[in-house]
């Protein structure tokens, strides 16, 4: 058997069915592109009855024929397939091995009878041949074969019997036609049917056709003639009317593989043959065949596979559109396929093979659908700054939000498969989210830029005025913080507000912005009170050390002896007191204390205790952690701590009052350097006789004078007055080590002065007349003199300057 006829051995003698030599067979001749369109037709009949011949002269088959000259033996073993050549539609031609043969014996007509079966079922026409003498008789006519044969197949499909009459004799067609007619249907009333077919005529299965043949060997010129007559009846046998016409119930091309199998399967197991479940079984197998094999061509589909890596990357436009392509073309071949199966099963496995696809494809949609909520968010992330520099913020968002919804809605109907609805609200919702997200964020962080302007803004317009008013310390400290407080607040809430106005905030949430910043105007007033309560020991120092050590017109206090310095001690420490009062508690609500009077009953007041009352020392006001109507929260020196810090205050600036009153004591002694009156009076007395002396005698009175001018001097230069402040003995001391340089000094100063004397009329000379005679310039009438000034702390000497 060549190649060129497509032959192959369908089933071997021993009953074993060649499934791969028919799966090659089919790829062969593309069987499984034909559809329905194709025709199977058998033959059987005795062994040697010239059924190979037949069908090679019939279909240009190749099938092995008997050689006569070797003697009549079997030829045919099994069943064998062949393509029968230029006949449309493609038709398949079964060659049976021949009933009746020496080789299998007289009992073993099993195989005979599941081959006849088998080619029924599998048959569209089967071609009965017989020898035109055995007309008549039981066994050579096959009668019993078919009887056999008719009880075992039911089913709704019309198989053409073709009764090929073979060496014609000289009875006419006419006369030998009614009697295999007749033999046919009285087998076909001794079968027993099925309840549902009692009364179904033989027409309803089987399509009975005769024709006669001449004799090969004989007439070989009339036997091709006829023959060749017999092949145009096969041309287009599946159309209406032809020889296999009725196509119910018939295979897809693609499940005849299958399909025959399982024929053999089930008529090897001996079991009836239920063509309509059989036929939905292949239907089933097949369909599910076809849709995996669609399954697999996708997923191998290179479009698909750059589909798939594209989308796992970015969003792919035009993704649904053309997804939908190429699963709409996938569903349409397996509908070409699958067309002329089972209508029920076909439908079913569409759709799971439509499922399978979706499935298949959904990790890709979702995936999509992620990059189009990422871009979607980003975009709308990027517009919302720029809608931000020229709208409101209430109205920036809801325009970019609606506006980017509508675009993630634009793209997922872009990504929509036509195939299936599926619901993009999830990834919606979650961009929403997002997208509501980020604006919560923005506003937080705007609102949060805002509330730090205005917080600062306050900040800025409140520390240092409430620092300055502090440190200033009167009586109306408080209400001008609070003043200050209430109209810096006041600019700021508004100014907030008004800012806060674009964002559409709920009134709760605004008043609370506006609630924190009030607080916070209070937080920065309360802030500093408690850092200058930190350091009000310094600024109690800083003040008494001012009002104690300046006079009204803040001018340096000098300590002649006539200042009153427990008065002003007093008062500076009042004034103190006060600033320790101040600063004491948070005075920002307007209700009244009586801190000021406890610290001036119990600090200031104290100076005469004899005066005290015994009740007052034995009941101390400062012996307390809290002040009488203070609150604790606004409490910043408790009572005992303002104790401490007095104590602590007055003994550093014990040393400033003693100082003071040392200096003033020691400008008293300064300025007392006259001896008293009665010691005038003495030596008036006692010295009168040595006064007359001096004004009898002048010159004593001038050498009087030059010690004095020379005393003085030495007094001047040697700072002899502030040496003695510092005690007598350290006086002595200092004035060892002056008084033999200030001696030089004196000297050297009058030389000078003598060497410049001749050229003090020369200059004077040059002088105009006015000058020398003016107030502006004095005569120096020795350079040993010094002049002599006077300030508040008594007479000052200045040494003599040479002019």
């Amino acid at each position: 058997m060549g190649d060129a006829c497509f032959s192959t051995q369908l089933i071997d003698g021993d009953g074993v069915f060649n499934v791969s030599g028919l799966d090659n067979f089919m790829k062969e001749v593309r069987l499984g592109e034909c559809g329905l369109s194709y025709a199977v037709v058998s033959i059987m009949g005795p062994q040697s009855s010239g059924k190979s011949t037949l069908l090679n002269h019939l279909f240009g088959t190749k099938f092995r024929e008997m050689d006569a000259f070797k003697g009549r033996s079997q030829t045919t073993k099994g069943i064998w397939l062949a393509k029968a050549q230029n006949i449309e539609p493609c038709t398949l031609v079964m060659d049976l091995e021949g009933t009746d043969g020496r080789e299998r014996g007289e009992d073993d007509t099993a195989f005979e009878k599941q081959s006849a079966l088998f080619a029924l079922a599998v048959s569209d026409i089967v071609l009965i041949n017989m020898w035109c003498h055995d007309i008549g008789r039981e066994q050579a006519a096959n009668k019993p074969l078919l009887k056999t044969v008719m009880m075992r197949l039911f089913s709704p499909r019309r198989t053409t019997l073709l009764f090929v009459i073979r060496d014609k004799s000289r009875t006419p067609l006419e006369n030998l036609e009614p009697i295999l007619r007749e033999d046919i249907q009285k087998i076909w009333d001794a079968v027993p049917k099925p309840h549902a077919h009692k009364e179904t005529p033989l027409s309803e299965f089987f399509n009975v056709q005769v024709v006669a043949l001449s004799s090969y060997e004989e007439k070989e010129e009339l036997f091709k003639e006829q023959v060749s007559d017999l092949r145009d009846r096969f041309q287009h046998s599946i159309a209406p009317g032809g020889l296999a016409g009725d196509r119910r119930g018939v295979v897809p091309a693609s499940g005849f593989s299958f399909s025959s199998q399982q024929f053999w399967k089930v008529i090897k197991e001996n079991k009836d043959l239920d063509l309509p479940a059989h036929k939905v079984m292949v239907a089933t197998v097949r369909c599910e065949e076809i849709g995996n094999e669609k399954v697999a061509s996708f997923t191998a589909d290179e479009e698909w596979q750059q589909f798939e890596e594209a989308v796992q990357h970015d969003f792919v436009p035009g993704f649904g559109k053309k997804l939908s392509s190429l699963l709409e073309r996938c569903l349409s071949e397996y509908d070409m396929e699958a067309i002329y199966f089972d209508e029920g099963v076909r439908n079913s496995k569409r759709q799971q093979l439509e499922s399978k696809l979706l499935q298949l494809v959904n990790p890709a949609y979702q995936s999509l659908l992620g990059h189009l909520r990422t871009r979607t968010l980003e975009a709308f992330k990027e517009s919302f700054d720029k809608a931000l520099e020229k709208e409101g913020f209430a109205v920036a968002a809801r325009n970019c939000t609606q506006a980017f919804l509508d675009k993630f809605d634009k793209g997922s109907e872009d990504a929509a498969i036509q195939q299936v609805n599926w619901d993009s609200s999830k990834v919606k919702d979650k961009l929403k989210r997002d997208i509501e997200a980020h604006v919560a964020s923005v506003r937080a962080s705007k609102l949060s830029e805002l509330c730090a302007k205005y917080e600062a803004q306050l900040t800025k317009a409140l520390a240092e005025p409430v620092e300055a008013l502090l440190d200033s310390a009167g009586e109306d400290t408080w209400p001008a913080i609070r003043k200050l407080l209430q109209r810096e607040t006041k600019a700021a809430v508004s100014g907030l507000e008004s800012a806060v106005s674009a964002f559409e905030l709920d009134e709760a949430t605004e008043k609370e912005l506006l609630v924190k910043l009030e607080n916070h105007g209070r937080s920065v007033v309360e802030s500093k009170a408690k850092e200058e309560a930190g350091r009000v020991l310094i600024r109690m120092k800083d003040r008494f050390s001012t009002l104690f050590s300046r006079d009204a017109d803040s001018m340096p206090r000098v300590w002649t002896g006539k200042e009153d310095i427990k008065a002003i001690t007093k008062t500076a420490r009042s004034a103190s007191m006060k600033l320790l009062s101040t600063v004491a508690a948070i005075r920002l609500d307007e209700d009244g204390d009586n801190i000021e009077n406890t610290l001036a009953l119990a600090l200031v007041d104290t100076a005469n205790p004899g005066k005290t009352d015994r009740s007052i020392q034995l009941s101390d006001p400062l012996a307390s952690s809290s002040w009488e109507r203070v609150p604790e929260e606004k409490t910043l020196i408790t009572p005992v701590q303002c104790k401490n810090l007095w104590r602590q205050f007055k003994a550093e600036t014990e040393y400033t009052v003693t100082q003071a009153i040392a200096a003033q004591e020691a400008n008293k002694r300064n300025n007392n350097w006259l001896p008293p009156p009665w010691a005038l009076a003495a030596m008036a007395i006692l010295g009168f006789n040595e006064f007359m002396t001096l004004l009898r005698n002048p010159l004593y009175l001038f050498a009087i004078f030059v010690v004095y001018l020379v005393g003085k001097a030495i007094w001047v230069q040697s700072e002899m007055g502030r040496e003695f402040q510092h005690g007598f003995l350290p006086a002595m001391l200092s004035l060892s080590t002056k008084f033999v340089p200030t001696i030089m000094n004196i000297l050297k100063r009058l030389a000078d002065a003598g060497a410049a004397g001749p050229e003090r009329p020369r200059e004077m000379e040059l002088q105009p007349k006015s000058t020398r005679n003016g107030s502006s310039y004095s005569n120096v009438t020795t350079a040993a003199s010094s002049s002599v000034t006077t300030s508040e702390i008594g007479p000052e000497y200045s040494s003599p300057v040479a002019q």
